[in-house]
């Protein structure tokens, strides 16, 4: 049985004010209320009532992960580079990753994610069809060298993090894994008290034909995501598809060329013209692999780096420069047309459908051409959805303007396919006596930024406000300061104790009862039991923290209420 949670010998020192660099609830309050410390930039310390709230959080994930069958492990957070060169991760992680020598000069990392690591594991424990299929799971302390880190727990350089993987010999076996995953997500969140939403996402060099977010609406969150408020539909922003309407050829007159001095921007053409910057075509010139290639966008749009870079995984996408000109006549600096553009692949957004009329670049400079037609004029070699979601966009599923929120990123699930089975050449002997290559599923929880969300989400004016599943205590019993009412408490807290309830109690001398309630506000355990001026009739005073209703009990109801 646990001991009662006492604050006069607990760690636990609260602040009155908000640290001076804290921007989000999180940082705010978890620092205020004694529950973390923070070590250097990005790098926190969970103190006791911190650590009571991440071990809850990691319990729930640990239930739900042992239901759908995964097995734990513990993998090291110190790995050598090999198998991270191998799948090349080694350098397209970049300054992410941390990287160090041993004394004898071999190259180690601190590890981002273990895909590589676990791949090798199943490698050397499983030969046979017979040993598939197999969940393994682990919590494990993850680091990236972030930027800039911010946000209290919520973006560090060291993190926690729930991380699975299953392996099976057909995709039938994956998609199962999947929807086990899904599930058992589902049910940890829901247990947690999280809002969450599950939104489409774009695999990207994860790879694999399936990826959705769990993400957990809050203003602090870092992700911008779509929902739509007539039907069900919500994704990633990079997710977002816009179908490609063609319309006729037919019908446009011909291309005319403009004289359009010092217009090599949207906005001054569209000034110079007098037209709206929808009616125009912008061409963005970037290198993928070295190779240039013109993305087309309508001109009121903007091209999402992003989302471009994710559909041309695993290519290097970055701009050109006033270097990559030079030598290039048929490449005009602001004057960029598709007509004509025999050299270079031409991508577009769907919106750029064929029989659409645009102004663009003649490929002159100090020009622009009208009515030039897709599908006429100029052919698009490949069409991707590579344009910054606006709200009001039209929502894939039914038609109707999408909303944009912001949210934290909770959850991540991957159909990853055969990509690191592939590296590692992770083969099982299959029934027909031959090998076969593992599939694999890859997914993530950030258990130390469940924590962060949970306060995004649920905080008020007062201070923290836990749900009974990840709350450091079940009870919070304030003795008000006199020696019957901290007596009272104390037996009180003893009582429940017994009967299976967490307790924590103030029993501090010297403190103010205003100090005192203060702190149990800050603190946001979920019931809050007061020992005050009726302690001699033996009558106490319970709250609920999270809608502050208080009523007058006596004890020995007080603690049948609460061990109920």
């Amino acid at each position: 049985m646990a001991q009662v949670q006492r604050m006069s010998r607990l760690m636990v020192k609260t602040l009155r004010d908000d640290p001076a660099d804290a921007e989000t609830l999180n940082h705010k309050l978890l620092v205020r209320a004694g529950y973390v410390r923070r070590t250097a930039a990005g790098i926190w310390t969970w103190l006791p009532l911190g650590k009571k709230v991440y071990e809850n959080v990691a319990r729930v994930v640990r239930e739900e992960m042992d239901a759908i069958g995964g097995q734990e492990v513990l993998l090291p957070a110190l790995l050598p580079k090999e198998p991270y060169e191998a799948s090349g991760r080694y350098e397209e992680y970049g300054d992410l990753l941390f990287r160090l020598k041993d004394r004898k000069g071999s190259e180690y990392l601190l590890g981002p994610t273990h895909e590589e690591i676990f791949t090798q594991v199943v490698k050397d424990q499983c030969a046979s069809y017979k040993d598939l299929p197999v969940i393994l799971y682990q919590i494990q302390t993850k680091y990236r060298d972030e930027a800039r880190p911010r946000a209290g727990v919520l973006r560090g350089r060291e993190f926690q993090m729930k991380d699975s993987y299953s392996f099976d010999t057909t995709d039938e076996g994956l998609a199962e894994a999947y929807a086990l995953h899904r599930g058992a997500y589902q049910r940890i969140f829901e247990r947690l008290g999280l809002d969450y939403r599950i939104v489409s996402a774009v695999s990207g060099a994860m790879g694999g034909s399936a990826s959705e977010e769990f993400l957990a609406p809050a203003p602090a969150g870092e992700d911008t995501f779509v929902d739509c408020p007539e039907c069900d539909y919500a994704a990633n922003t990079e997710a977002v598809t816009f179908a490609l309407k063609p319309v006729s050829v037919d019908g446009h007159p011909a291309v005319e060329e403009l004289d359009t001095p010092d217009t090599p921007t949207i906005e001054t053409l569209a000034e110079h013209l007098g037209v709206p910057a929808s009616a125009t075509l912008k061409n963005l010139l970037v290198k993928v692999d070295g190779e240039i290639v013109a993305v087309g966008v309508p001109g009121d749009r903007e091209v999402d780096l992003g989302k471009l870079g994710e559909h041309l995984a695993p290519a290097a996408v970055e701009l050109v420069t006033a270097e990559d000109f030079e030598g290039r006549d048929d490449l005009v600096r602001g004057y960029v047309g598709p007509q004509g553009l025999e050299k270079v692949r031409y991508i577009a957004d769907p919106r750029v459908a064929p029989g659409t009329s645009w102004i663009t670049g003649a490929n002159k400079a100090d020009t622009h051409a009208r009515n030039v037609v897709c599908g006429r004029d100029f052919e698009v070699d490949d069409y991707l959805d590579v344009v910054v979601v606006q709200a009001g966009d039209p929502c894939p599923a039914c038609g109707a303007g999408l909303k944009l929120d912001r949210a934290i990123e909770i959850g991540h699930i991957f159909q990853l396919g055969r990509k690191y089975a592939d590296t590692f050449q992770l083969d099982v002997l299959g029934q027909q006596g031959k090998p076969v290559r593992v599939t694999m599923g890859s997914y993530g929880i950030g258990v130390s930024r469940a924590v962060a969300a949970l306060v995004e989400q649920t905080a008020d004016e007062q201070g923290l406000c836990w749900s009974k599943e990840v709350a450091p205590a079940d009870v919070h019993v304030v003795a008000a300061g006199k020696a019957v009412q901290t007596e009272l408490a104390l037996d009180v807290a003893e009582q429940l104790n017994a009967a299976g309830v967490r307790v924590l109690v103030d029993d501090r001398a010297g403190v103010s009862p205003g100090v005192k309630f203060t702190d149990a506000e800050l603190i946001g355990v979920p019931k809050i039991l007061v020992a005050g001026r009726r302690s001699a009739e033996g009558i106490l005073e319970l709250k609920d923290r999270r809608t502050g209703a208080r009523e007058e009990l006596p004890v020995a109801e007080a603690i049948a209420r609460l061990s109920a």
